[in-house]
């Protein structure tokens, strides 16, 4: 009778629609301000857009007439600048800025891309000044935010993070270089509208997006590439809101009891499928009150398996030590911090924990 139980827990059919975030397009011509408002109100907030992926489902909303809308970045007033690496996933911390830098040489507000040298020492530099970019011997010359454009559409993106940069092939390629070479680290005073930290940016390829008479409230443009421009935050357009699908739980609770809260009060503690998923989850469990937070993820002693309570088949895995040990009582748990890895955790410990409302 076990095993069978067992058996029907693992092929029951998979979810329809496991995306964490759902967008919603609002045909109604608002402010920024005022489009904030509804969101918040009717949604969650003003769309926050993480990566190439959520600017394909964005471009592919249904605007009829309409060819752009509000999203939720704006420029702060006399925001401070902030780095961030191009590669959504890895947070900044580590530098190696070369002696003296950052400079801004000289001019407020203006060096806010960044090149290394032939040391892979870092260097603040203009974004309208040509550099050689030569991530995989790419000879091409291209402005900071040209050279981001083709390594997102050609392959992941520009090179980002330290480990990446003390990479012994990328050492090569810099000792066989002659000249500064663009790497994914920018700043700037943007922020989004539900507080996420996420870097990734789609400007206009033409606009600079720091002029301030442009505007402060960016918007995008349902023309094939959905690139975004600044404008000024009291014109009225329609906006997209988005719906978050999970919620962070600050009560501290075993697994078991974090899983039937889960279930009675919405609708299952988390499944993360993919690399999205992990970072939309890892910006939740920045405001978590344990060091770890439940997700549900459950080591079937009698199998020697991990499963999701979603019945989703564990295919990413983000293990910070190794998940597959031989112990009973044990569930899957995120750090909050660091890497926001996964580990193995007893059922009894108390954490807070995500639970999916669909």
């Amino acid at each position: 009778m076990q095993w069978s139980l067992i058996l029907l827990f693992l092929m029951a059919q998979c979810c329809i629609d496991c995306q964490l975030y759902q967008f919603h397009y609002i045909n109604e011509n608002k402010n920024w301000t005022e489009a904030q408002q509804y969101c918040r109100e009717n949604h969650t907030d003003l769309a926050t857009v993480t990566n190439m992926k959520d600017m394909e489902r964005l471009i592919n909303i249904s605007a009829g007439d309409q060819r752009e809308a509000w999203i939720g970045l704006y420029d702060q007033t006399h925001g401070t600048r902030t780095w961030y690496w191009s590669l959504p996933d890895v947070e900044f911390s580590e530098t190696n800025w070369a002696t003296g830098e950052p400079t801004d040489n000289g001019n407020q507000g203006s060096e806010n891309c960044v090149i290394v040298n032939k040391n892979l020492s870092w260097i603040d530099s203009y974004n309208e000044t040509n550099k050689t970019h030569k991530y995989h011997l790419i000879k091409d010359m291209k402005t900071w935010q040209e050279a981001q454009s083709y390594c997102r559409e050609k392959h992941t993106d520009l090179i980002s993070g330290t480990k990446q940069l003390q990479d012994e092939e990328v050492k090569k390629l810099m000792d066989s270089s002659r000249d500064y070479s663009h790497i994914g680290l920018f700043r700037d005073t943007c922020r989004w509208s539900d507080g996420s930290s996420f870097s990734f940016r789609h400007w206009n390829l033409q606009f600079d997006n720091q002029q301030p008479n442009r505007g402060q409230c960016a918007m995008t443009k349902f023309d094939g590439e959905g690139r975004w421009t600044n404008e000024n935050c009291d014109n009225k357009k329609p906006f997209i809101c988005y719906e978050d699908e999970v919620i962070l739980i600050k009560e501290n609770k075993t697994w078991e009891d974090a899983l039937n809260y889960c279930r009675g009060h919405h609708h299952d503690l988390v499944t993360i499928t993919n690399m999205d998923d992990q970072r939309w989850i890892q910006e939740k469990v920045k405001n978590a009150s344990t060091d770890h937070v439940w997700i549900g993820l459950h080591y079937i002693w009698s199998l020697r398996f991990w499963v999701w309570v979603s019945d989703q088949e564990v295919s990413y895995e983000n293990w910070g030590s190794p998940g597959q040990m031989g112990d009973c009582n044990v569930s899957g748990a995120m750090e909050t911090g660091g890497g926001h890895k996964w580990f193995k955790r007893n059922d009894t410990d108390l954490f807070n924990f995500i639970c999916s409302k669909k």
